[in-house]
Order: C-alpha cells, then structure tokens, then sequence
C-alpha cells in the first residue's frame, strides 16, 4: 500500500489563500477550456442556422439529466477520495477510484440504451417545432447512445481532483478543446474530401473529443502512486457501493431536481418562439464562462474541506470554505460587470438579427447583477459537498428551483408578458435566494455532515499530499 506523507501546516489566511489557489487555478483553466468547447460548438453550429442552435440547446438540456447522474457519481468519489487521503488512508481511496469507474460505465451504458430507444420521444416533451426536432433528434442520438464516454470523463476528472490533481483534467481539457474546434470545423462544413456533415459532424466531434479525454484521464490515473489501479478492485463491492451511493444520491437528486425545473422552463421559453430560445441559449453559452471561476474554486472548497474533514480538522475546513467564497465573490463580480458591459457586442458574433442580439444582451445584463451570489452559491455548494453534506444543497436547490425559479418564469415571461428578461430576472432571484440560505447556515455553523467522514489514523492538517504537491503543482 502507498503512503501518503504529512501536509504542510498553513499558519495565515494568507497561506492557506495560496494553496486554494493552486488548486483552483488549474481547475478554473480546465473550466475555462469546457467552456471554450461549448462557444466553439455554438459558434459554428449558429452558422448552420438557429434552429440548429435550438435543437443542440434542447438536446443539452435533456443530456443534463445524464450528466445528473454521472457529476453524482464524481461528487462521491471526489469526497470519498478527499476524505480517505486526508485520514491517510490511500488504499481505501485507491479503492473507492476504481468502484466509482465501474458504477460510471454501468450508468453510462444504461443512458446510452435509453437515448437509443427514447430519443425523440424524450425531446417531444420539450414541445418544439418539427424542424428542431428531426436536427435535435439526429443530434441527441449521435452524443447520446455513447454516453459512457461522458460518464466516463465526469468520473475520471473527480477522480484527479480528489487526489489533488487540478492540473491533470486542465491540460487534457486543452486537448480536447483543440481536437473538437478542429474537427467541429472539418466535419461541420467539409474539408478537402470530407464532406460537409452539418449538424451530424458537430455530433461527431463532440464524441470523439470526449473518448480522447476518456482515454487520457483513465492513463493518467493509472500512473499516479496512490491511485494506481489494482485488478481485484475492479469488482463491484457492497460496503463501497453504499458510500459512493449514500453520498452521491443527494448530489444526483439536487441535479435531477434542477434539470427537471430546467426542462419544465424551458417549455416556457420555447413558447416565447424559436427566436427567443436560441438568444437563451446564445446568452447561456456567453455567461457560462463566469462560472468557470466559480466552478474552480468550488473544486478547491471540496478538495480542502474534504481533506480537512477527513483528518478532523473542523475550523480548518470553515477557514478553506470562508476564504474561498469570499476570493471568488470578488472575482466573479468582476466578471459580472464584464457581461453587463459588453454582452451585447460579444452577441455580434452569433447572430446579425437585432432583435436577436437585443435579447441576449438584456440576459447578460441581467446576469451580470446576479453574479456575487453565483459565486457564493457554487463555493459554498463546493465546500458542503467536502465536508459530506449533499443532502441539505438537494433539499434548498428543490425549493429553489421549484417554488423560486420555474414559478417566477411562469409569472414574469408568461403572465407578465417581460419575456426573455422574465426568465433571466427569475432565474437570478433564485440563485440569491439559494445563496443566502447557504450563507447563513454556514455562519451559524451547522453545515457539516459528520458522521459520514473516515476517522483520521494520525493528527495532522493535511491540504494535499507532498507527494502530490511535487508530482502535481510544484508549489505551495
């Protein structure tokens, strides 16, 4: 069995500032580069038509049930992973890696049977044209019916990053990145002796891209010393399979829960008109890179506490979390203003429809305001999942989603007749409502989940490993 040298002991806010950094800046590029890939994918798919962009976003939006499952399963093992490694217990990390792979293939195969045999009756529920449809559902069958390289990409990058690995999944996010731009381009509009493929060749190199990031990740992880994989670890046992479960059924519920109201919403926007549709989508695709800082820093929280949490180090996870949300509040404020600023001329791109262009800056501004509750919302979503508490995050995005978002979209796009900005507006009081719940918990201090953490074998206060620190950042 491998073992796992003692961390270094932060002192200051000011170092336990920098080893969040480390960890969160590999993990906000590697966001910055996924979120790269959907701008290059509606780019190039906007160039085919809007309808088109509709029939991926429709698409995506019943995908992100699947991913649902599979972010459920990498939550688990990033957690589980964290925790093990912060109670210096490698080989049950080790374990627990390759158990969470195998429960990604098996969901990853059954999706993929249910896009083969549900795939138009799935997007009928959305209630678009038939022109979207016969694209959507040319589209959906080509990502879908392979969905275990998905599942697997999710599973994989937890893996990494509970290990404290951020710059492993960033720079294979940056190949995968290049692969789909280059094939996106080849395959959607021809090349030489390729022939133009349209939306099919964008289904294609989504595909691809995904099963060369599969194959990277599954080599990288076979070749770290507390990760290697062992072949009697492969079978499925029970004790495991419980934790990975126990934990990540809340974290699948959470998201099962928001993408239920995201479809039940998006039927609202759909009845605003085709139009209407593809400037959400548009306006998503511009917005989505403020989370990316949002996204790596919650990546740190999880990390940090989970490892803090795993050696019984309690005010130390609170210190990692605090700092991490407030860091990121300012960063993504920035970011906020950013898109209030300068969404309209970055819609320029998409479309020359100036209605088109009007509705989409509208969003982002609207977005922009929101955007210091995002931050905290993500981070400290990041920082209870750490410290073992998915089910308290289910049970607030339910009635957020539920009771906050999809009923004001109703009121404010439908009734009121606000339109798009209606649904921009509702989704943003849903996000403070969520975040502000979150924030006073944590300051009252209730926000962990005990029970559920591995008992340290030795005192120590452990950020990430030396061994990781050297193979990994080379810093702190």
């Amino acid at each position: 069995m491998d073992t796992v040298e003692k961390p270094l002991h932060p002192k200051t806010d000011r170092e336990r500032l920098k080893i969040i950094l480390v960890l969160a800046i590999p993990a906000v590029l590697e966001n910055f580069f996924q979120t790269l890939l959907g701008f290059v994918d509606t780019y190039f798919v906007s160039k085919i038509s809007l309808a088109a962009v509709s029939a991926v976003g429709i698409t995506n939006a019943v995908l992100a049930i699947y991913f649902a499952l599979f972010m459920a399963i990498g939550v688990a093992a990033n957690v589980r992973i964290a925790n093990f490694l912060g109670a210096e217990q490698p080989g049950k990390a080790r374990h627990i890696s390759q158990q969470s792979i195998v429960l990604a293939v098996i969901f990853g195969i059954i999706t993929g049977i249910v896009t083969w045999l549900f795939a138009e009756q799935l997007l009928r529920l959305m209630g678009i044209d038939e022109e979207v449809l016969e694209l959507g559902v040319l589209y959906f069958r080509i990502v879908g019916i392979p969905s275990v390289v998905m599942s697997l990409m999710f599973v994989l990058s937890a893996i990494l990053r509970g290990a404290g690995d951020t710059r492993t999944p960033m720079y294979i996010s940056l190949v995968i990145n290049a692969v789909n731009a280059v094939l996106d381009y080849v395959l959607i509009f021809g090349f030489l002796f390729i022939p133009e493929l349209g939306i099919v060749g964008a289904a294609l190199a989504t595909v691809f891209s995904r099963l060369v990031g599969s194959i990277a990740l599954f080599y990288y992880i076979n070749k770290e010393k507390v990760l290697k994989f062992r072949r009697d670890y492969w079978k499925l046992e029970k004790g495991h399979v419980m934790e990975l479960t126990t934990l990540g059924a809340p974290a699948a519920g959470e998201r099962l829960v928001m993408r239920a109201g995201q479809i039940v919403y998006f039927g609202f926007i759909v009845a605003l008109g085709t139009h209407a549709f593809a400037a959400h989508q548009i306006a998503g695709n511009i917005e989505i890179f403020s989370y990316m800082v949002g996204y790596g820093f919650a990546t740190a929280a999880t990390i940090l506490v989970g490892q803090q949490i795993g050696a019984g180090s309690l005010e130390e996870a609170r210190k990692y979390a605090k700092l991490s949300a407030q860091f990121t509040v300012v960063s993504m404020t920035v970011l906020g203003a950013m898109l209030f600023f300068f969404g309209d001329w970055v819609a320029t791109f998409f479309t020359d429809d100036p209605d088109v262009i009007e509705a989409i800056g509208t969003a982002l501004k609207i977005s922009g305001v929101f955007q210091p509750f995002l931050a905290v919302l993500m981070v400290l979503t990041g920082a209870y999942q750490g410290a073992n508490n998915t089910r308290f995050p289910m049970y607030l995005t339910a009635i957020g989603m539920w009771a906050v978002r999809t009923l004001l979209v109703y009121v404010l796009a439908i009734q009121l007749d606000w339109g798009l900005a209606g649904v921009w507006v509702a989704i943003g009081i849903d996000i403070a409502f969520r975040a502000v719940v979150l924030a006073v918990k944590f300051w009252r201090g209730n926000w962990m989940a005990l029970e559920k953490a591995p008992e340290p074998q030795s005192e120590c206060h452990p950020q990430t490993t030396k061994e990781n620190m050297s193979t990994n950042a080379n810093n702190y």
